[in-house]
C-alpha cells in the first residue's frame, strides 16, 4: 500500500456547509458521487485505486514512515461534518489504514517532536462516536512509527551485525504486520469492515509492538550494540511471562539478532580466531605483539594479549565467559604451534532461551582445547623434563656440576661487576656442564648466565610491587661483586615460553640467588677451617688467640648449614613432591600456570625472600661470615706469632676497603671497616662475634614473629634447629637487644 492521491470534487471541498444549499441536495450529490466511484470499480480513496493514481516510484521518501513537514497536512480536506455518519466510518477506515503503514491522512494528522511522532490528532469533524474507537486502534501506528525509525537508524549508520540484524528480523516482521494490514484492506473493499472489527482484529498485534517497539526505543536512547542488545532482548523475554505470544516474538527477533554473536562465538571457540571488525565480541585481542614473533611472547601474552570486555557480554554467556576465553586462549596457541585444529565436535552454535544446548557444545569445545593443548605441552614439548632441568641448575639439585663450577669461576666472581668477563664465565659454563654429570641433560644448551645490576633485595622489591617492565635495570650497582650479581638464565621455544616466561625464570633466579651465596658463604667457612689446622703450629700464646675464631667460625658454620639444609630439604625438595604430584592431575594450562606459580610462590615465601626484614637480616648475616673469613684468611697470610696485632698494621692491614659491608637495616651497602685501626686482632674476633650475634638474635626474632602470625609456616623449624639448646635465647637476655636487626650494644 502506497499513499495515494485522490480527485476530490470541488463541491466538496469547502469546509462548511452553506445556508443557500439544502441538507438534501447535498446528501443526493455525495450518494451520486459514491455511486459513480463504485460504479468504475474504485472505492473513495481505496488503496487500489490510489495505487492506480500515482506508482511507488514517485513517492518522494524511502521509508513508509511519517514525516515531519509533509505539504498534505495543511492542504484542503472533505467537510467530513456535512457527510453522514455511516459515510465517515468508510472513509476514516481507509485513512486509518494507511495511517497503520506511516502514511498521514488528512483527518488523522500525526505530532511531532523533532522528527519523531509521539501521537496523533484526529479531526474534531469525525464523530465522537468514531474519534473513541480510532484513538484505541491509533497506538498501533505509533509503535509502527518507532519501530520504522529504529529501522532506519540501523540502515544509516554503523550499527553493527547484531543490530543489522535485529533490524532484519524487524523487517520480517514488519512484512507479516503489512499482509495483516493488506487482509483488512481486502475487507474494506468488500465493503465487510467496520471500526470494531479493526480493533478488534489488532488489538493482539497491538500488544506484541507495544513491547517490540519499547524494546527498540530503549536500544537507540541507550545507544547500546552487540552483546548488550542481547542481554536486553534476554532479559526482555523473561520479563514477557504472562504475555505468550509477546514472548514468542521476542524469541524469535532474539535468535535472529543473535546469529551474527553466535557465529563470532563460534569461529573463537573452534579455531581461536577473533572475528570482531564492529568490537562488539565479548574477547578483545589486544595485539600486544607481533603476529608470527614467536620467540617475542613474553609473560603478557597469556594475561594481555586475549581479554575479556565485560560490557560486551550478553547476559546468558555471563557464567561461559571464562571458559570462553580459555578456549579460543588454548586453540591460538595450538596454532600458533603450526598444528591444523579440527575440533570433534562443531555443530554450529544457536541461541536458545530455554535449550541450553550451546552450553554443552561450549564445554565440549573447551574440553577438546585444553586436553589438546595440555598434549602439547607435556608430551610433545616436554614440559616436565624442562622443569627438572630448572631444578638441576637454579635450585642447586645438581651437585657436583654447581661445585665444579663454583670452583672454576671463583676467582671471577670474586671481582667487582665491571671487571668480571661474561665470555670467561660463559666458557667456565659451558666446560662445566660438558665434564660433570649434567653432560646428560637433554636440555642443557638452554642454560646460559648473566650478571644482574640491581642486588637481591631489589630484584625482590620490584616483584613485590608488580614492576614486571624490565627486571634488569639500566642503572648498574658497581658495588656488587661477581658473585652477588651472578644469576643463571634459561632459554624456551614456543609453547614452553607459555609457562616459563620472564617472570617466572626472575623467580627461580631470585632462589638461585639466596641459594648460591649461601653455598659460597658456606664454601668459605669450610675453607677457614681447613686453614685453621695451621693454628696447630702456631706457639702457645698465638694459638691461643685462634681459640675464639674456631668457636666463632663454628657458630656461623652451623647458622649457615641450617639455613642452606632448610631451605633445600624442608622447603624446595617437599613443594616440589606436591608440585610434581600436581602436575599429573591437572586438567589444562591454567591449572599448570597455577600449580607452578604456587610452588614458586611457597619457595620464595618460606625462603625468606618475600619479607623484608628476614631477607636484610639473612643478607647482612651471610655478608659477616664473608668478611669475617676474609679477615681471617688475610691474617693467616703472615706468620702470626706473639707479636700478631703489630705485624698486621705494618702490613697495611688499616686499609680494607674491600672488606667493608653495611650493619645498618636502611642502608644494606653503606660500608664500615672490618677492622678498627686501634683494635687488636682478638678485640675485632670479639666485634665480629657481637655483630653476628646481634644479627642471628635478629633474625630469629623476626622468624619468630612471623612464624607466631601464621602457625603452619615452616619457619619455626628453622629457628629450633639453629637455638636447639637456648643459647641464644640466653644471649638476648644478657645484651640486652632493643633493635631487632642493628648491632647488641657494646
Amino acid at each position: 500500500m502506497s499513499k495515494r492521491l485522490v480527485n476530490i470534487s470541488s463541491q466538496l471541498c469547502s469546509t462548511k456547509i452553506t445556508d443557500a444549499e439544502d441538507i438534501s441536495e447535498v446528501r443526493e450529490r455525495i450518494v451520486a458521487h459514491v455511486s459513480r466511484r463504485s460504479a468504475s470499480g474504485t472505492s473513495v480513496h481505496s488503496p487500489e485505486g490510489l495505487r492506480k493514481s500515482t506508482g511507488i516510484q514517485k513517492r518522494p521518501y524511502a521509508q513508509r514512515n511519517f514525516i515531519n513537514g509533509d505539504p498534505l497536512a495543511g492542504a484542503a480536506h472533505l467537510n467530513a461534518a456535512a457527510i453522514p455518519f455511516s459515510s465517515q466510518e468508510s472513509i476514516i477506515l481507509s485513512e486509518l489504514l494507511y495511517c497503520l503503514i506511516g502514511i498521514r491522512g488528512t483527518y488523522i494528522v500525526p505530532e511531532f517532536q523533532g522528527d519523531t511522532v509521539i501521537g496523533f490528532k484526529v479531526s474534531d469533524q469525525i464523530h465522537e462516536t468514531l474519534r473513541d474507537i480510532i484513538k484505541e486502534i491509533l497506538p498501533l501506528a505509533l509503535h509502527y512509527s518507532q519501530i520504522q525509525k529504529f529501522v532506519q537508524q540501523t540502515d544509516e549508520m554503523e550499527s553493527g551485525p547484531v543490530l543489522q540484524a535485529l533490524s532484519g528480523a524487524v523487517s520480517e516482521l514488519l512484512h507479516d504486520y503489512y499482509l495483516s494490514v493488506v487482509q483488512l484492506e481486502s475487507d474494506l473493499q468488500k465493503e465487510n469492515l467496520t471500526l470494531h472489527k479493526v480493533l478488534f482484529f489488532t488489538r493482539p498485534t497491538m500488544a506484541s509492538m507495544e513491547v517490540i517497539a519499547d524494546a527498540l526505543k530503549t536500544i537507540s536512547r541507550a545507544n547500546i550494540r552487540g552483546g548488550e542488545v542481547l542481554t536486553l532482548l534476554d532479559d526482555r523475554i523473561a520479563n514477557l511471562t504472562g504475555d505468550a505470544a509477546a514472548r514468542k516474538t521476542f524469541i524469535e527477533l532474539t535468535q535472529k539478532a543473535a546469529v551474527p554473536y553466535m557465529e563470532a562465538l563460534q569461529t573463537w571457540i573452534y579455531k581461536g580466531v577473533v572475528s570482531d571488525p564492529h568490537c562488539e565480541f565479548l574477547i578483545e585481542d589486544t595485539e600486544v605483539y607481533p603476529k608470527g614473533l614467536q620467540d617475542d611472547y613474553t609473560l603478557n601474552y597469556w594475561e594481555v594479549r586475549y581479554v575479556v570486555s565485560r560490557e560486551r557480554i550478553p547476559r546468558f554467556l555471563e557464567n561461559l565467559s571464562d571458559i570462553i576465553l580459555r578456549t579460543g586462549k588454548y586453540l591460538n596457541v595450538i596454532r600458533q604451534c603450526g598444528k591444523n585444529i579440527t575440533p570433534p565436535r562443531s555443530e554450529p552454535l544457536v541461541y536458545s532461551h530455554s535449550n541450553q544446548n550451546h552450553i554443552v557444545l561450549i564445554n565440549d569445545a573447551y574440553n577438546f582445547a585444553s586436553r589438546t593443548l595440555l598434549d602439547v605441552l607435556m608430551k610433545e614439548n616436554d614440559l616436565m623434563g624442562h622443569l627438572q632441568s630448572l631444578k638441576r641448575y637454579f635450585l642447586l639439585q645438581q651437585g657436583d656440576f654447581i661445585l665444579q663450577f663454583m670452583d672454576a669461576c671463583e676467582q671471577e666472581l670474586s671481582k667487582k661487576i665491571h671487571a668480571v668477563q661474561p665470555v670467561k664465565l660463559e666458557n667456565l659454563l659451558g666446560l662445566t656442564l660438558r665434564l660433570s654429570s649434567a653432560r646428560n641433560d637433554p636440555y642443557k644448551e638452554d642454560l646460559t648466565m648473566t650478571l644482574l645490576t640491581v642486588d637481591l633485595f631489589t630484584q625482590m622489591s620490584r616483584l613485590t610491587n608488580n614492576d614486571y617492565s624490565e627486571f634488569e635495570d639500566s642503572q648498574e650497582n658497581h658495588d656488587l661483586t661477581g658473585l652477588e650479581s651472578f644469576a643463571f638464565q634459561y632459554s624456551v621455544k614456543w609453547p614452553v615460553s607459555l609457562i616459563l616466561n620472564p617472570l617466572i625464570i626472575c623467580k627461580y633466579q631470585m632462589l638461585f640467588r639466596q641459594l648460591f651465596y649461601c653455598k659460597h658463604v658456606e664454601r668459605q667457612l669450610c675453607k677457614m677451617w681447613k686453614s685453621n689446622n695451621n693454628a696447630k703450629k702456631f706457639a702457645p700464646e698465638t694459638a691461643e688467640l685462634y681459640r675464639s675464631v674456631f668457636i666463632l667460625r663454628q657458630r656461623m658454620m652451623n647458622a649457615i648449614q641450617n639455613i642452606s639444609y632448610y631451605m633445600m630439604v624442608e622447603v624446595i625438595e617437599p613443594n616440589w613432591h606436591v608440585l610434581h604430584q600436581n602436575m599429573s592431575t591437572v586438567e589444562n594450562v591454567d591449572d599448570v600456570l597455577r600449580v607452578h606459580q604456587n610452588f614458586l610462590d611457597v619457595c620464595l615465601k618460606n625462603c625468606m625472600l618475600i619479607n623484608s626484614d628476614l631477607l636484610k637480616s639473612i643478607t647482612k648475616l651471610m655478608k659477616i661470615c664473608t668478611h669475617f673469613c676474609d679477615f681471617i684468611q688475610k691474617a693467616q697470610r703472615y706468620s702470626i706469632d706473639a707479636e700478631l696485632t703489630s705485624m698486621l698494621k705494618s702490613c697495611g692491614w688499616n686499609d680494607l676497603s674491600d672488606s667493608e659491608y653495611d650493619m645498618s637495616a636502611s642502608q644494606p651497602n653503606q660500608a664500615e671497616s672490618a677492622m678498627d685501626p686501634s683494635e687488636t686482632f682478638s678485640e675485632t674476633v670479639k666485634r665480629f662475634d657481637l655483630e653476628f650475634t646481634g644479627v642471628l638474635i635478629g633474625l630469629l626474632k623476626h622468624i619468630n614473629d612471623v612464624a607466631n602470625d601464621n602457625a603452619a609456616d615452616n619457619l619455626i623449624n628453622l629457628l629450633h634447629r639453629i637455638n636447639f639448646n637456648n643459647f641464644y635465647s640466653d644471649q638476648l637476655n644478657f645484651l640486652c637487644t632493643k633493635d631487632p636487626t642493628g648491632t647488641s650494644p657494646k
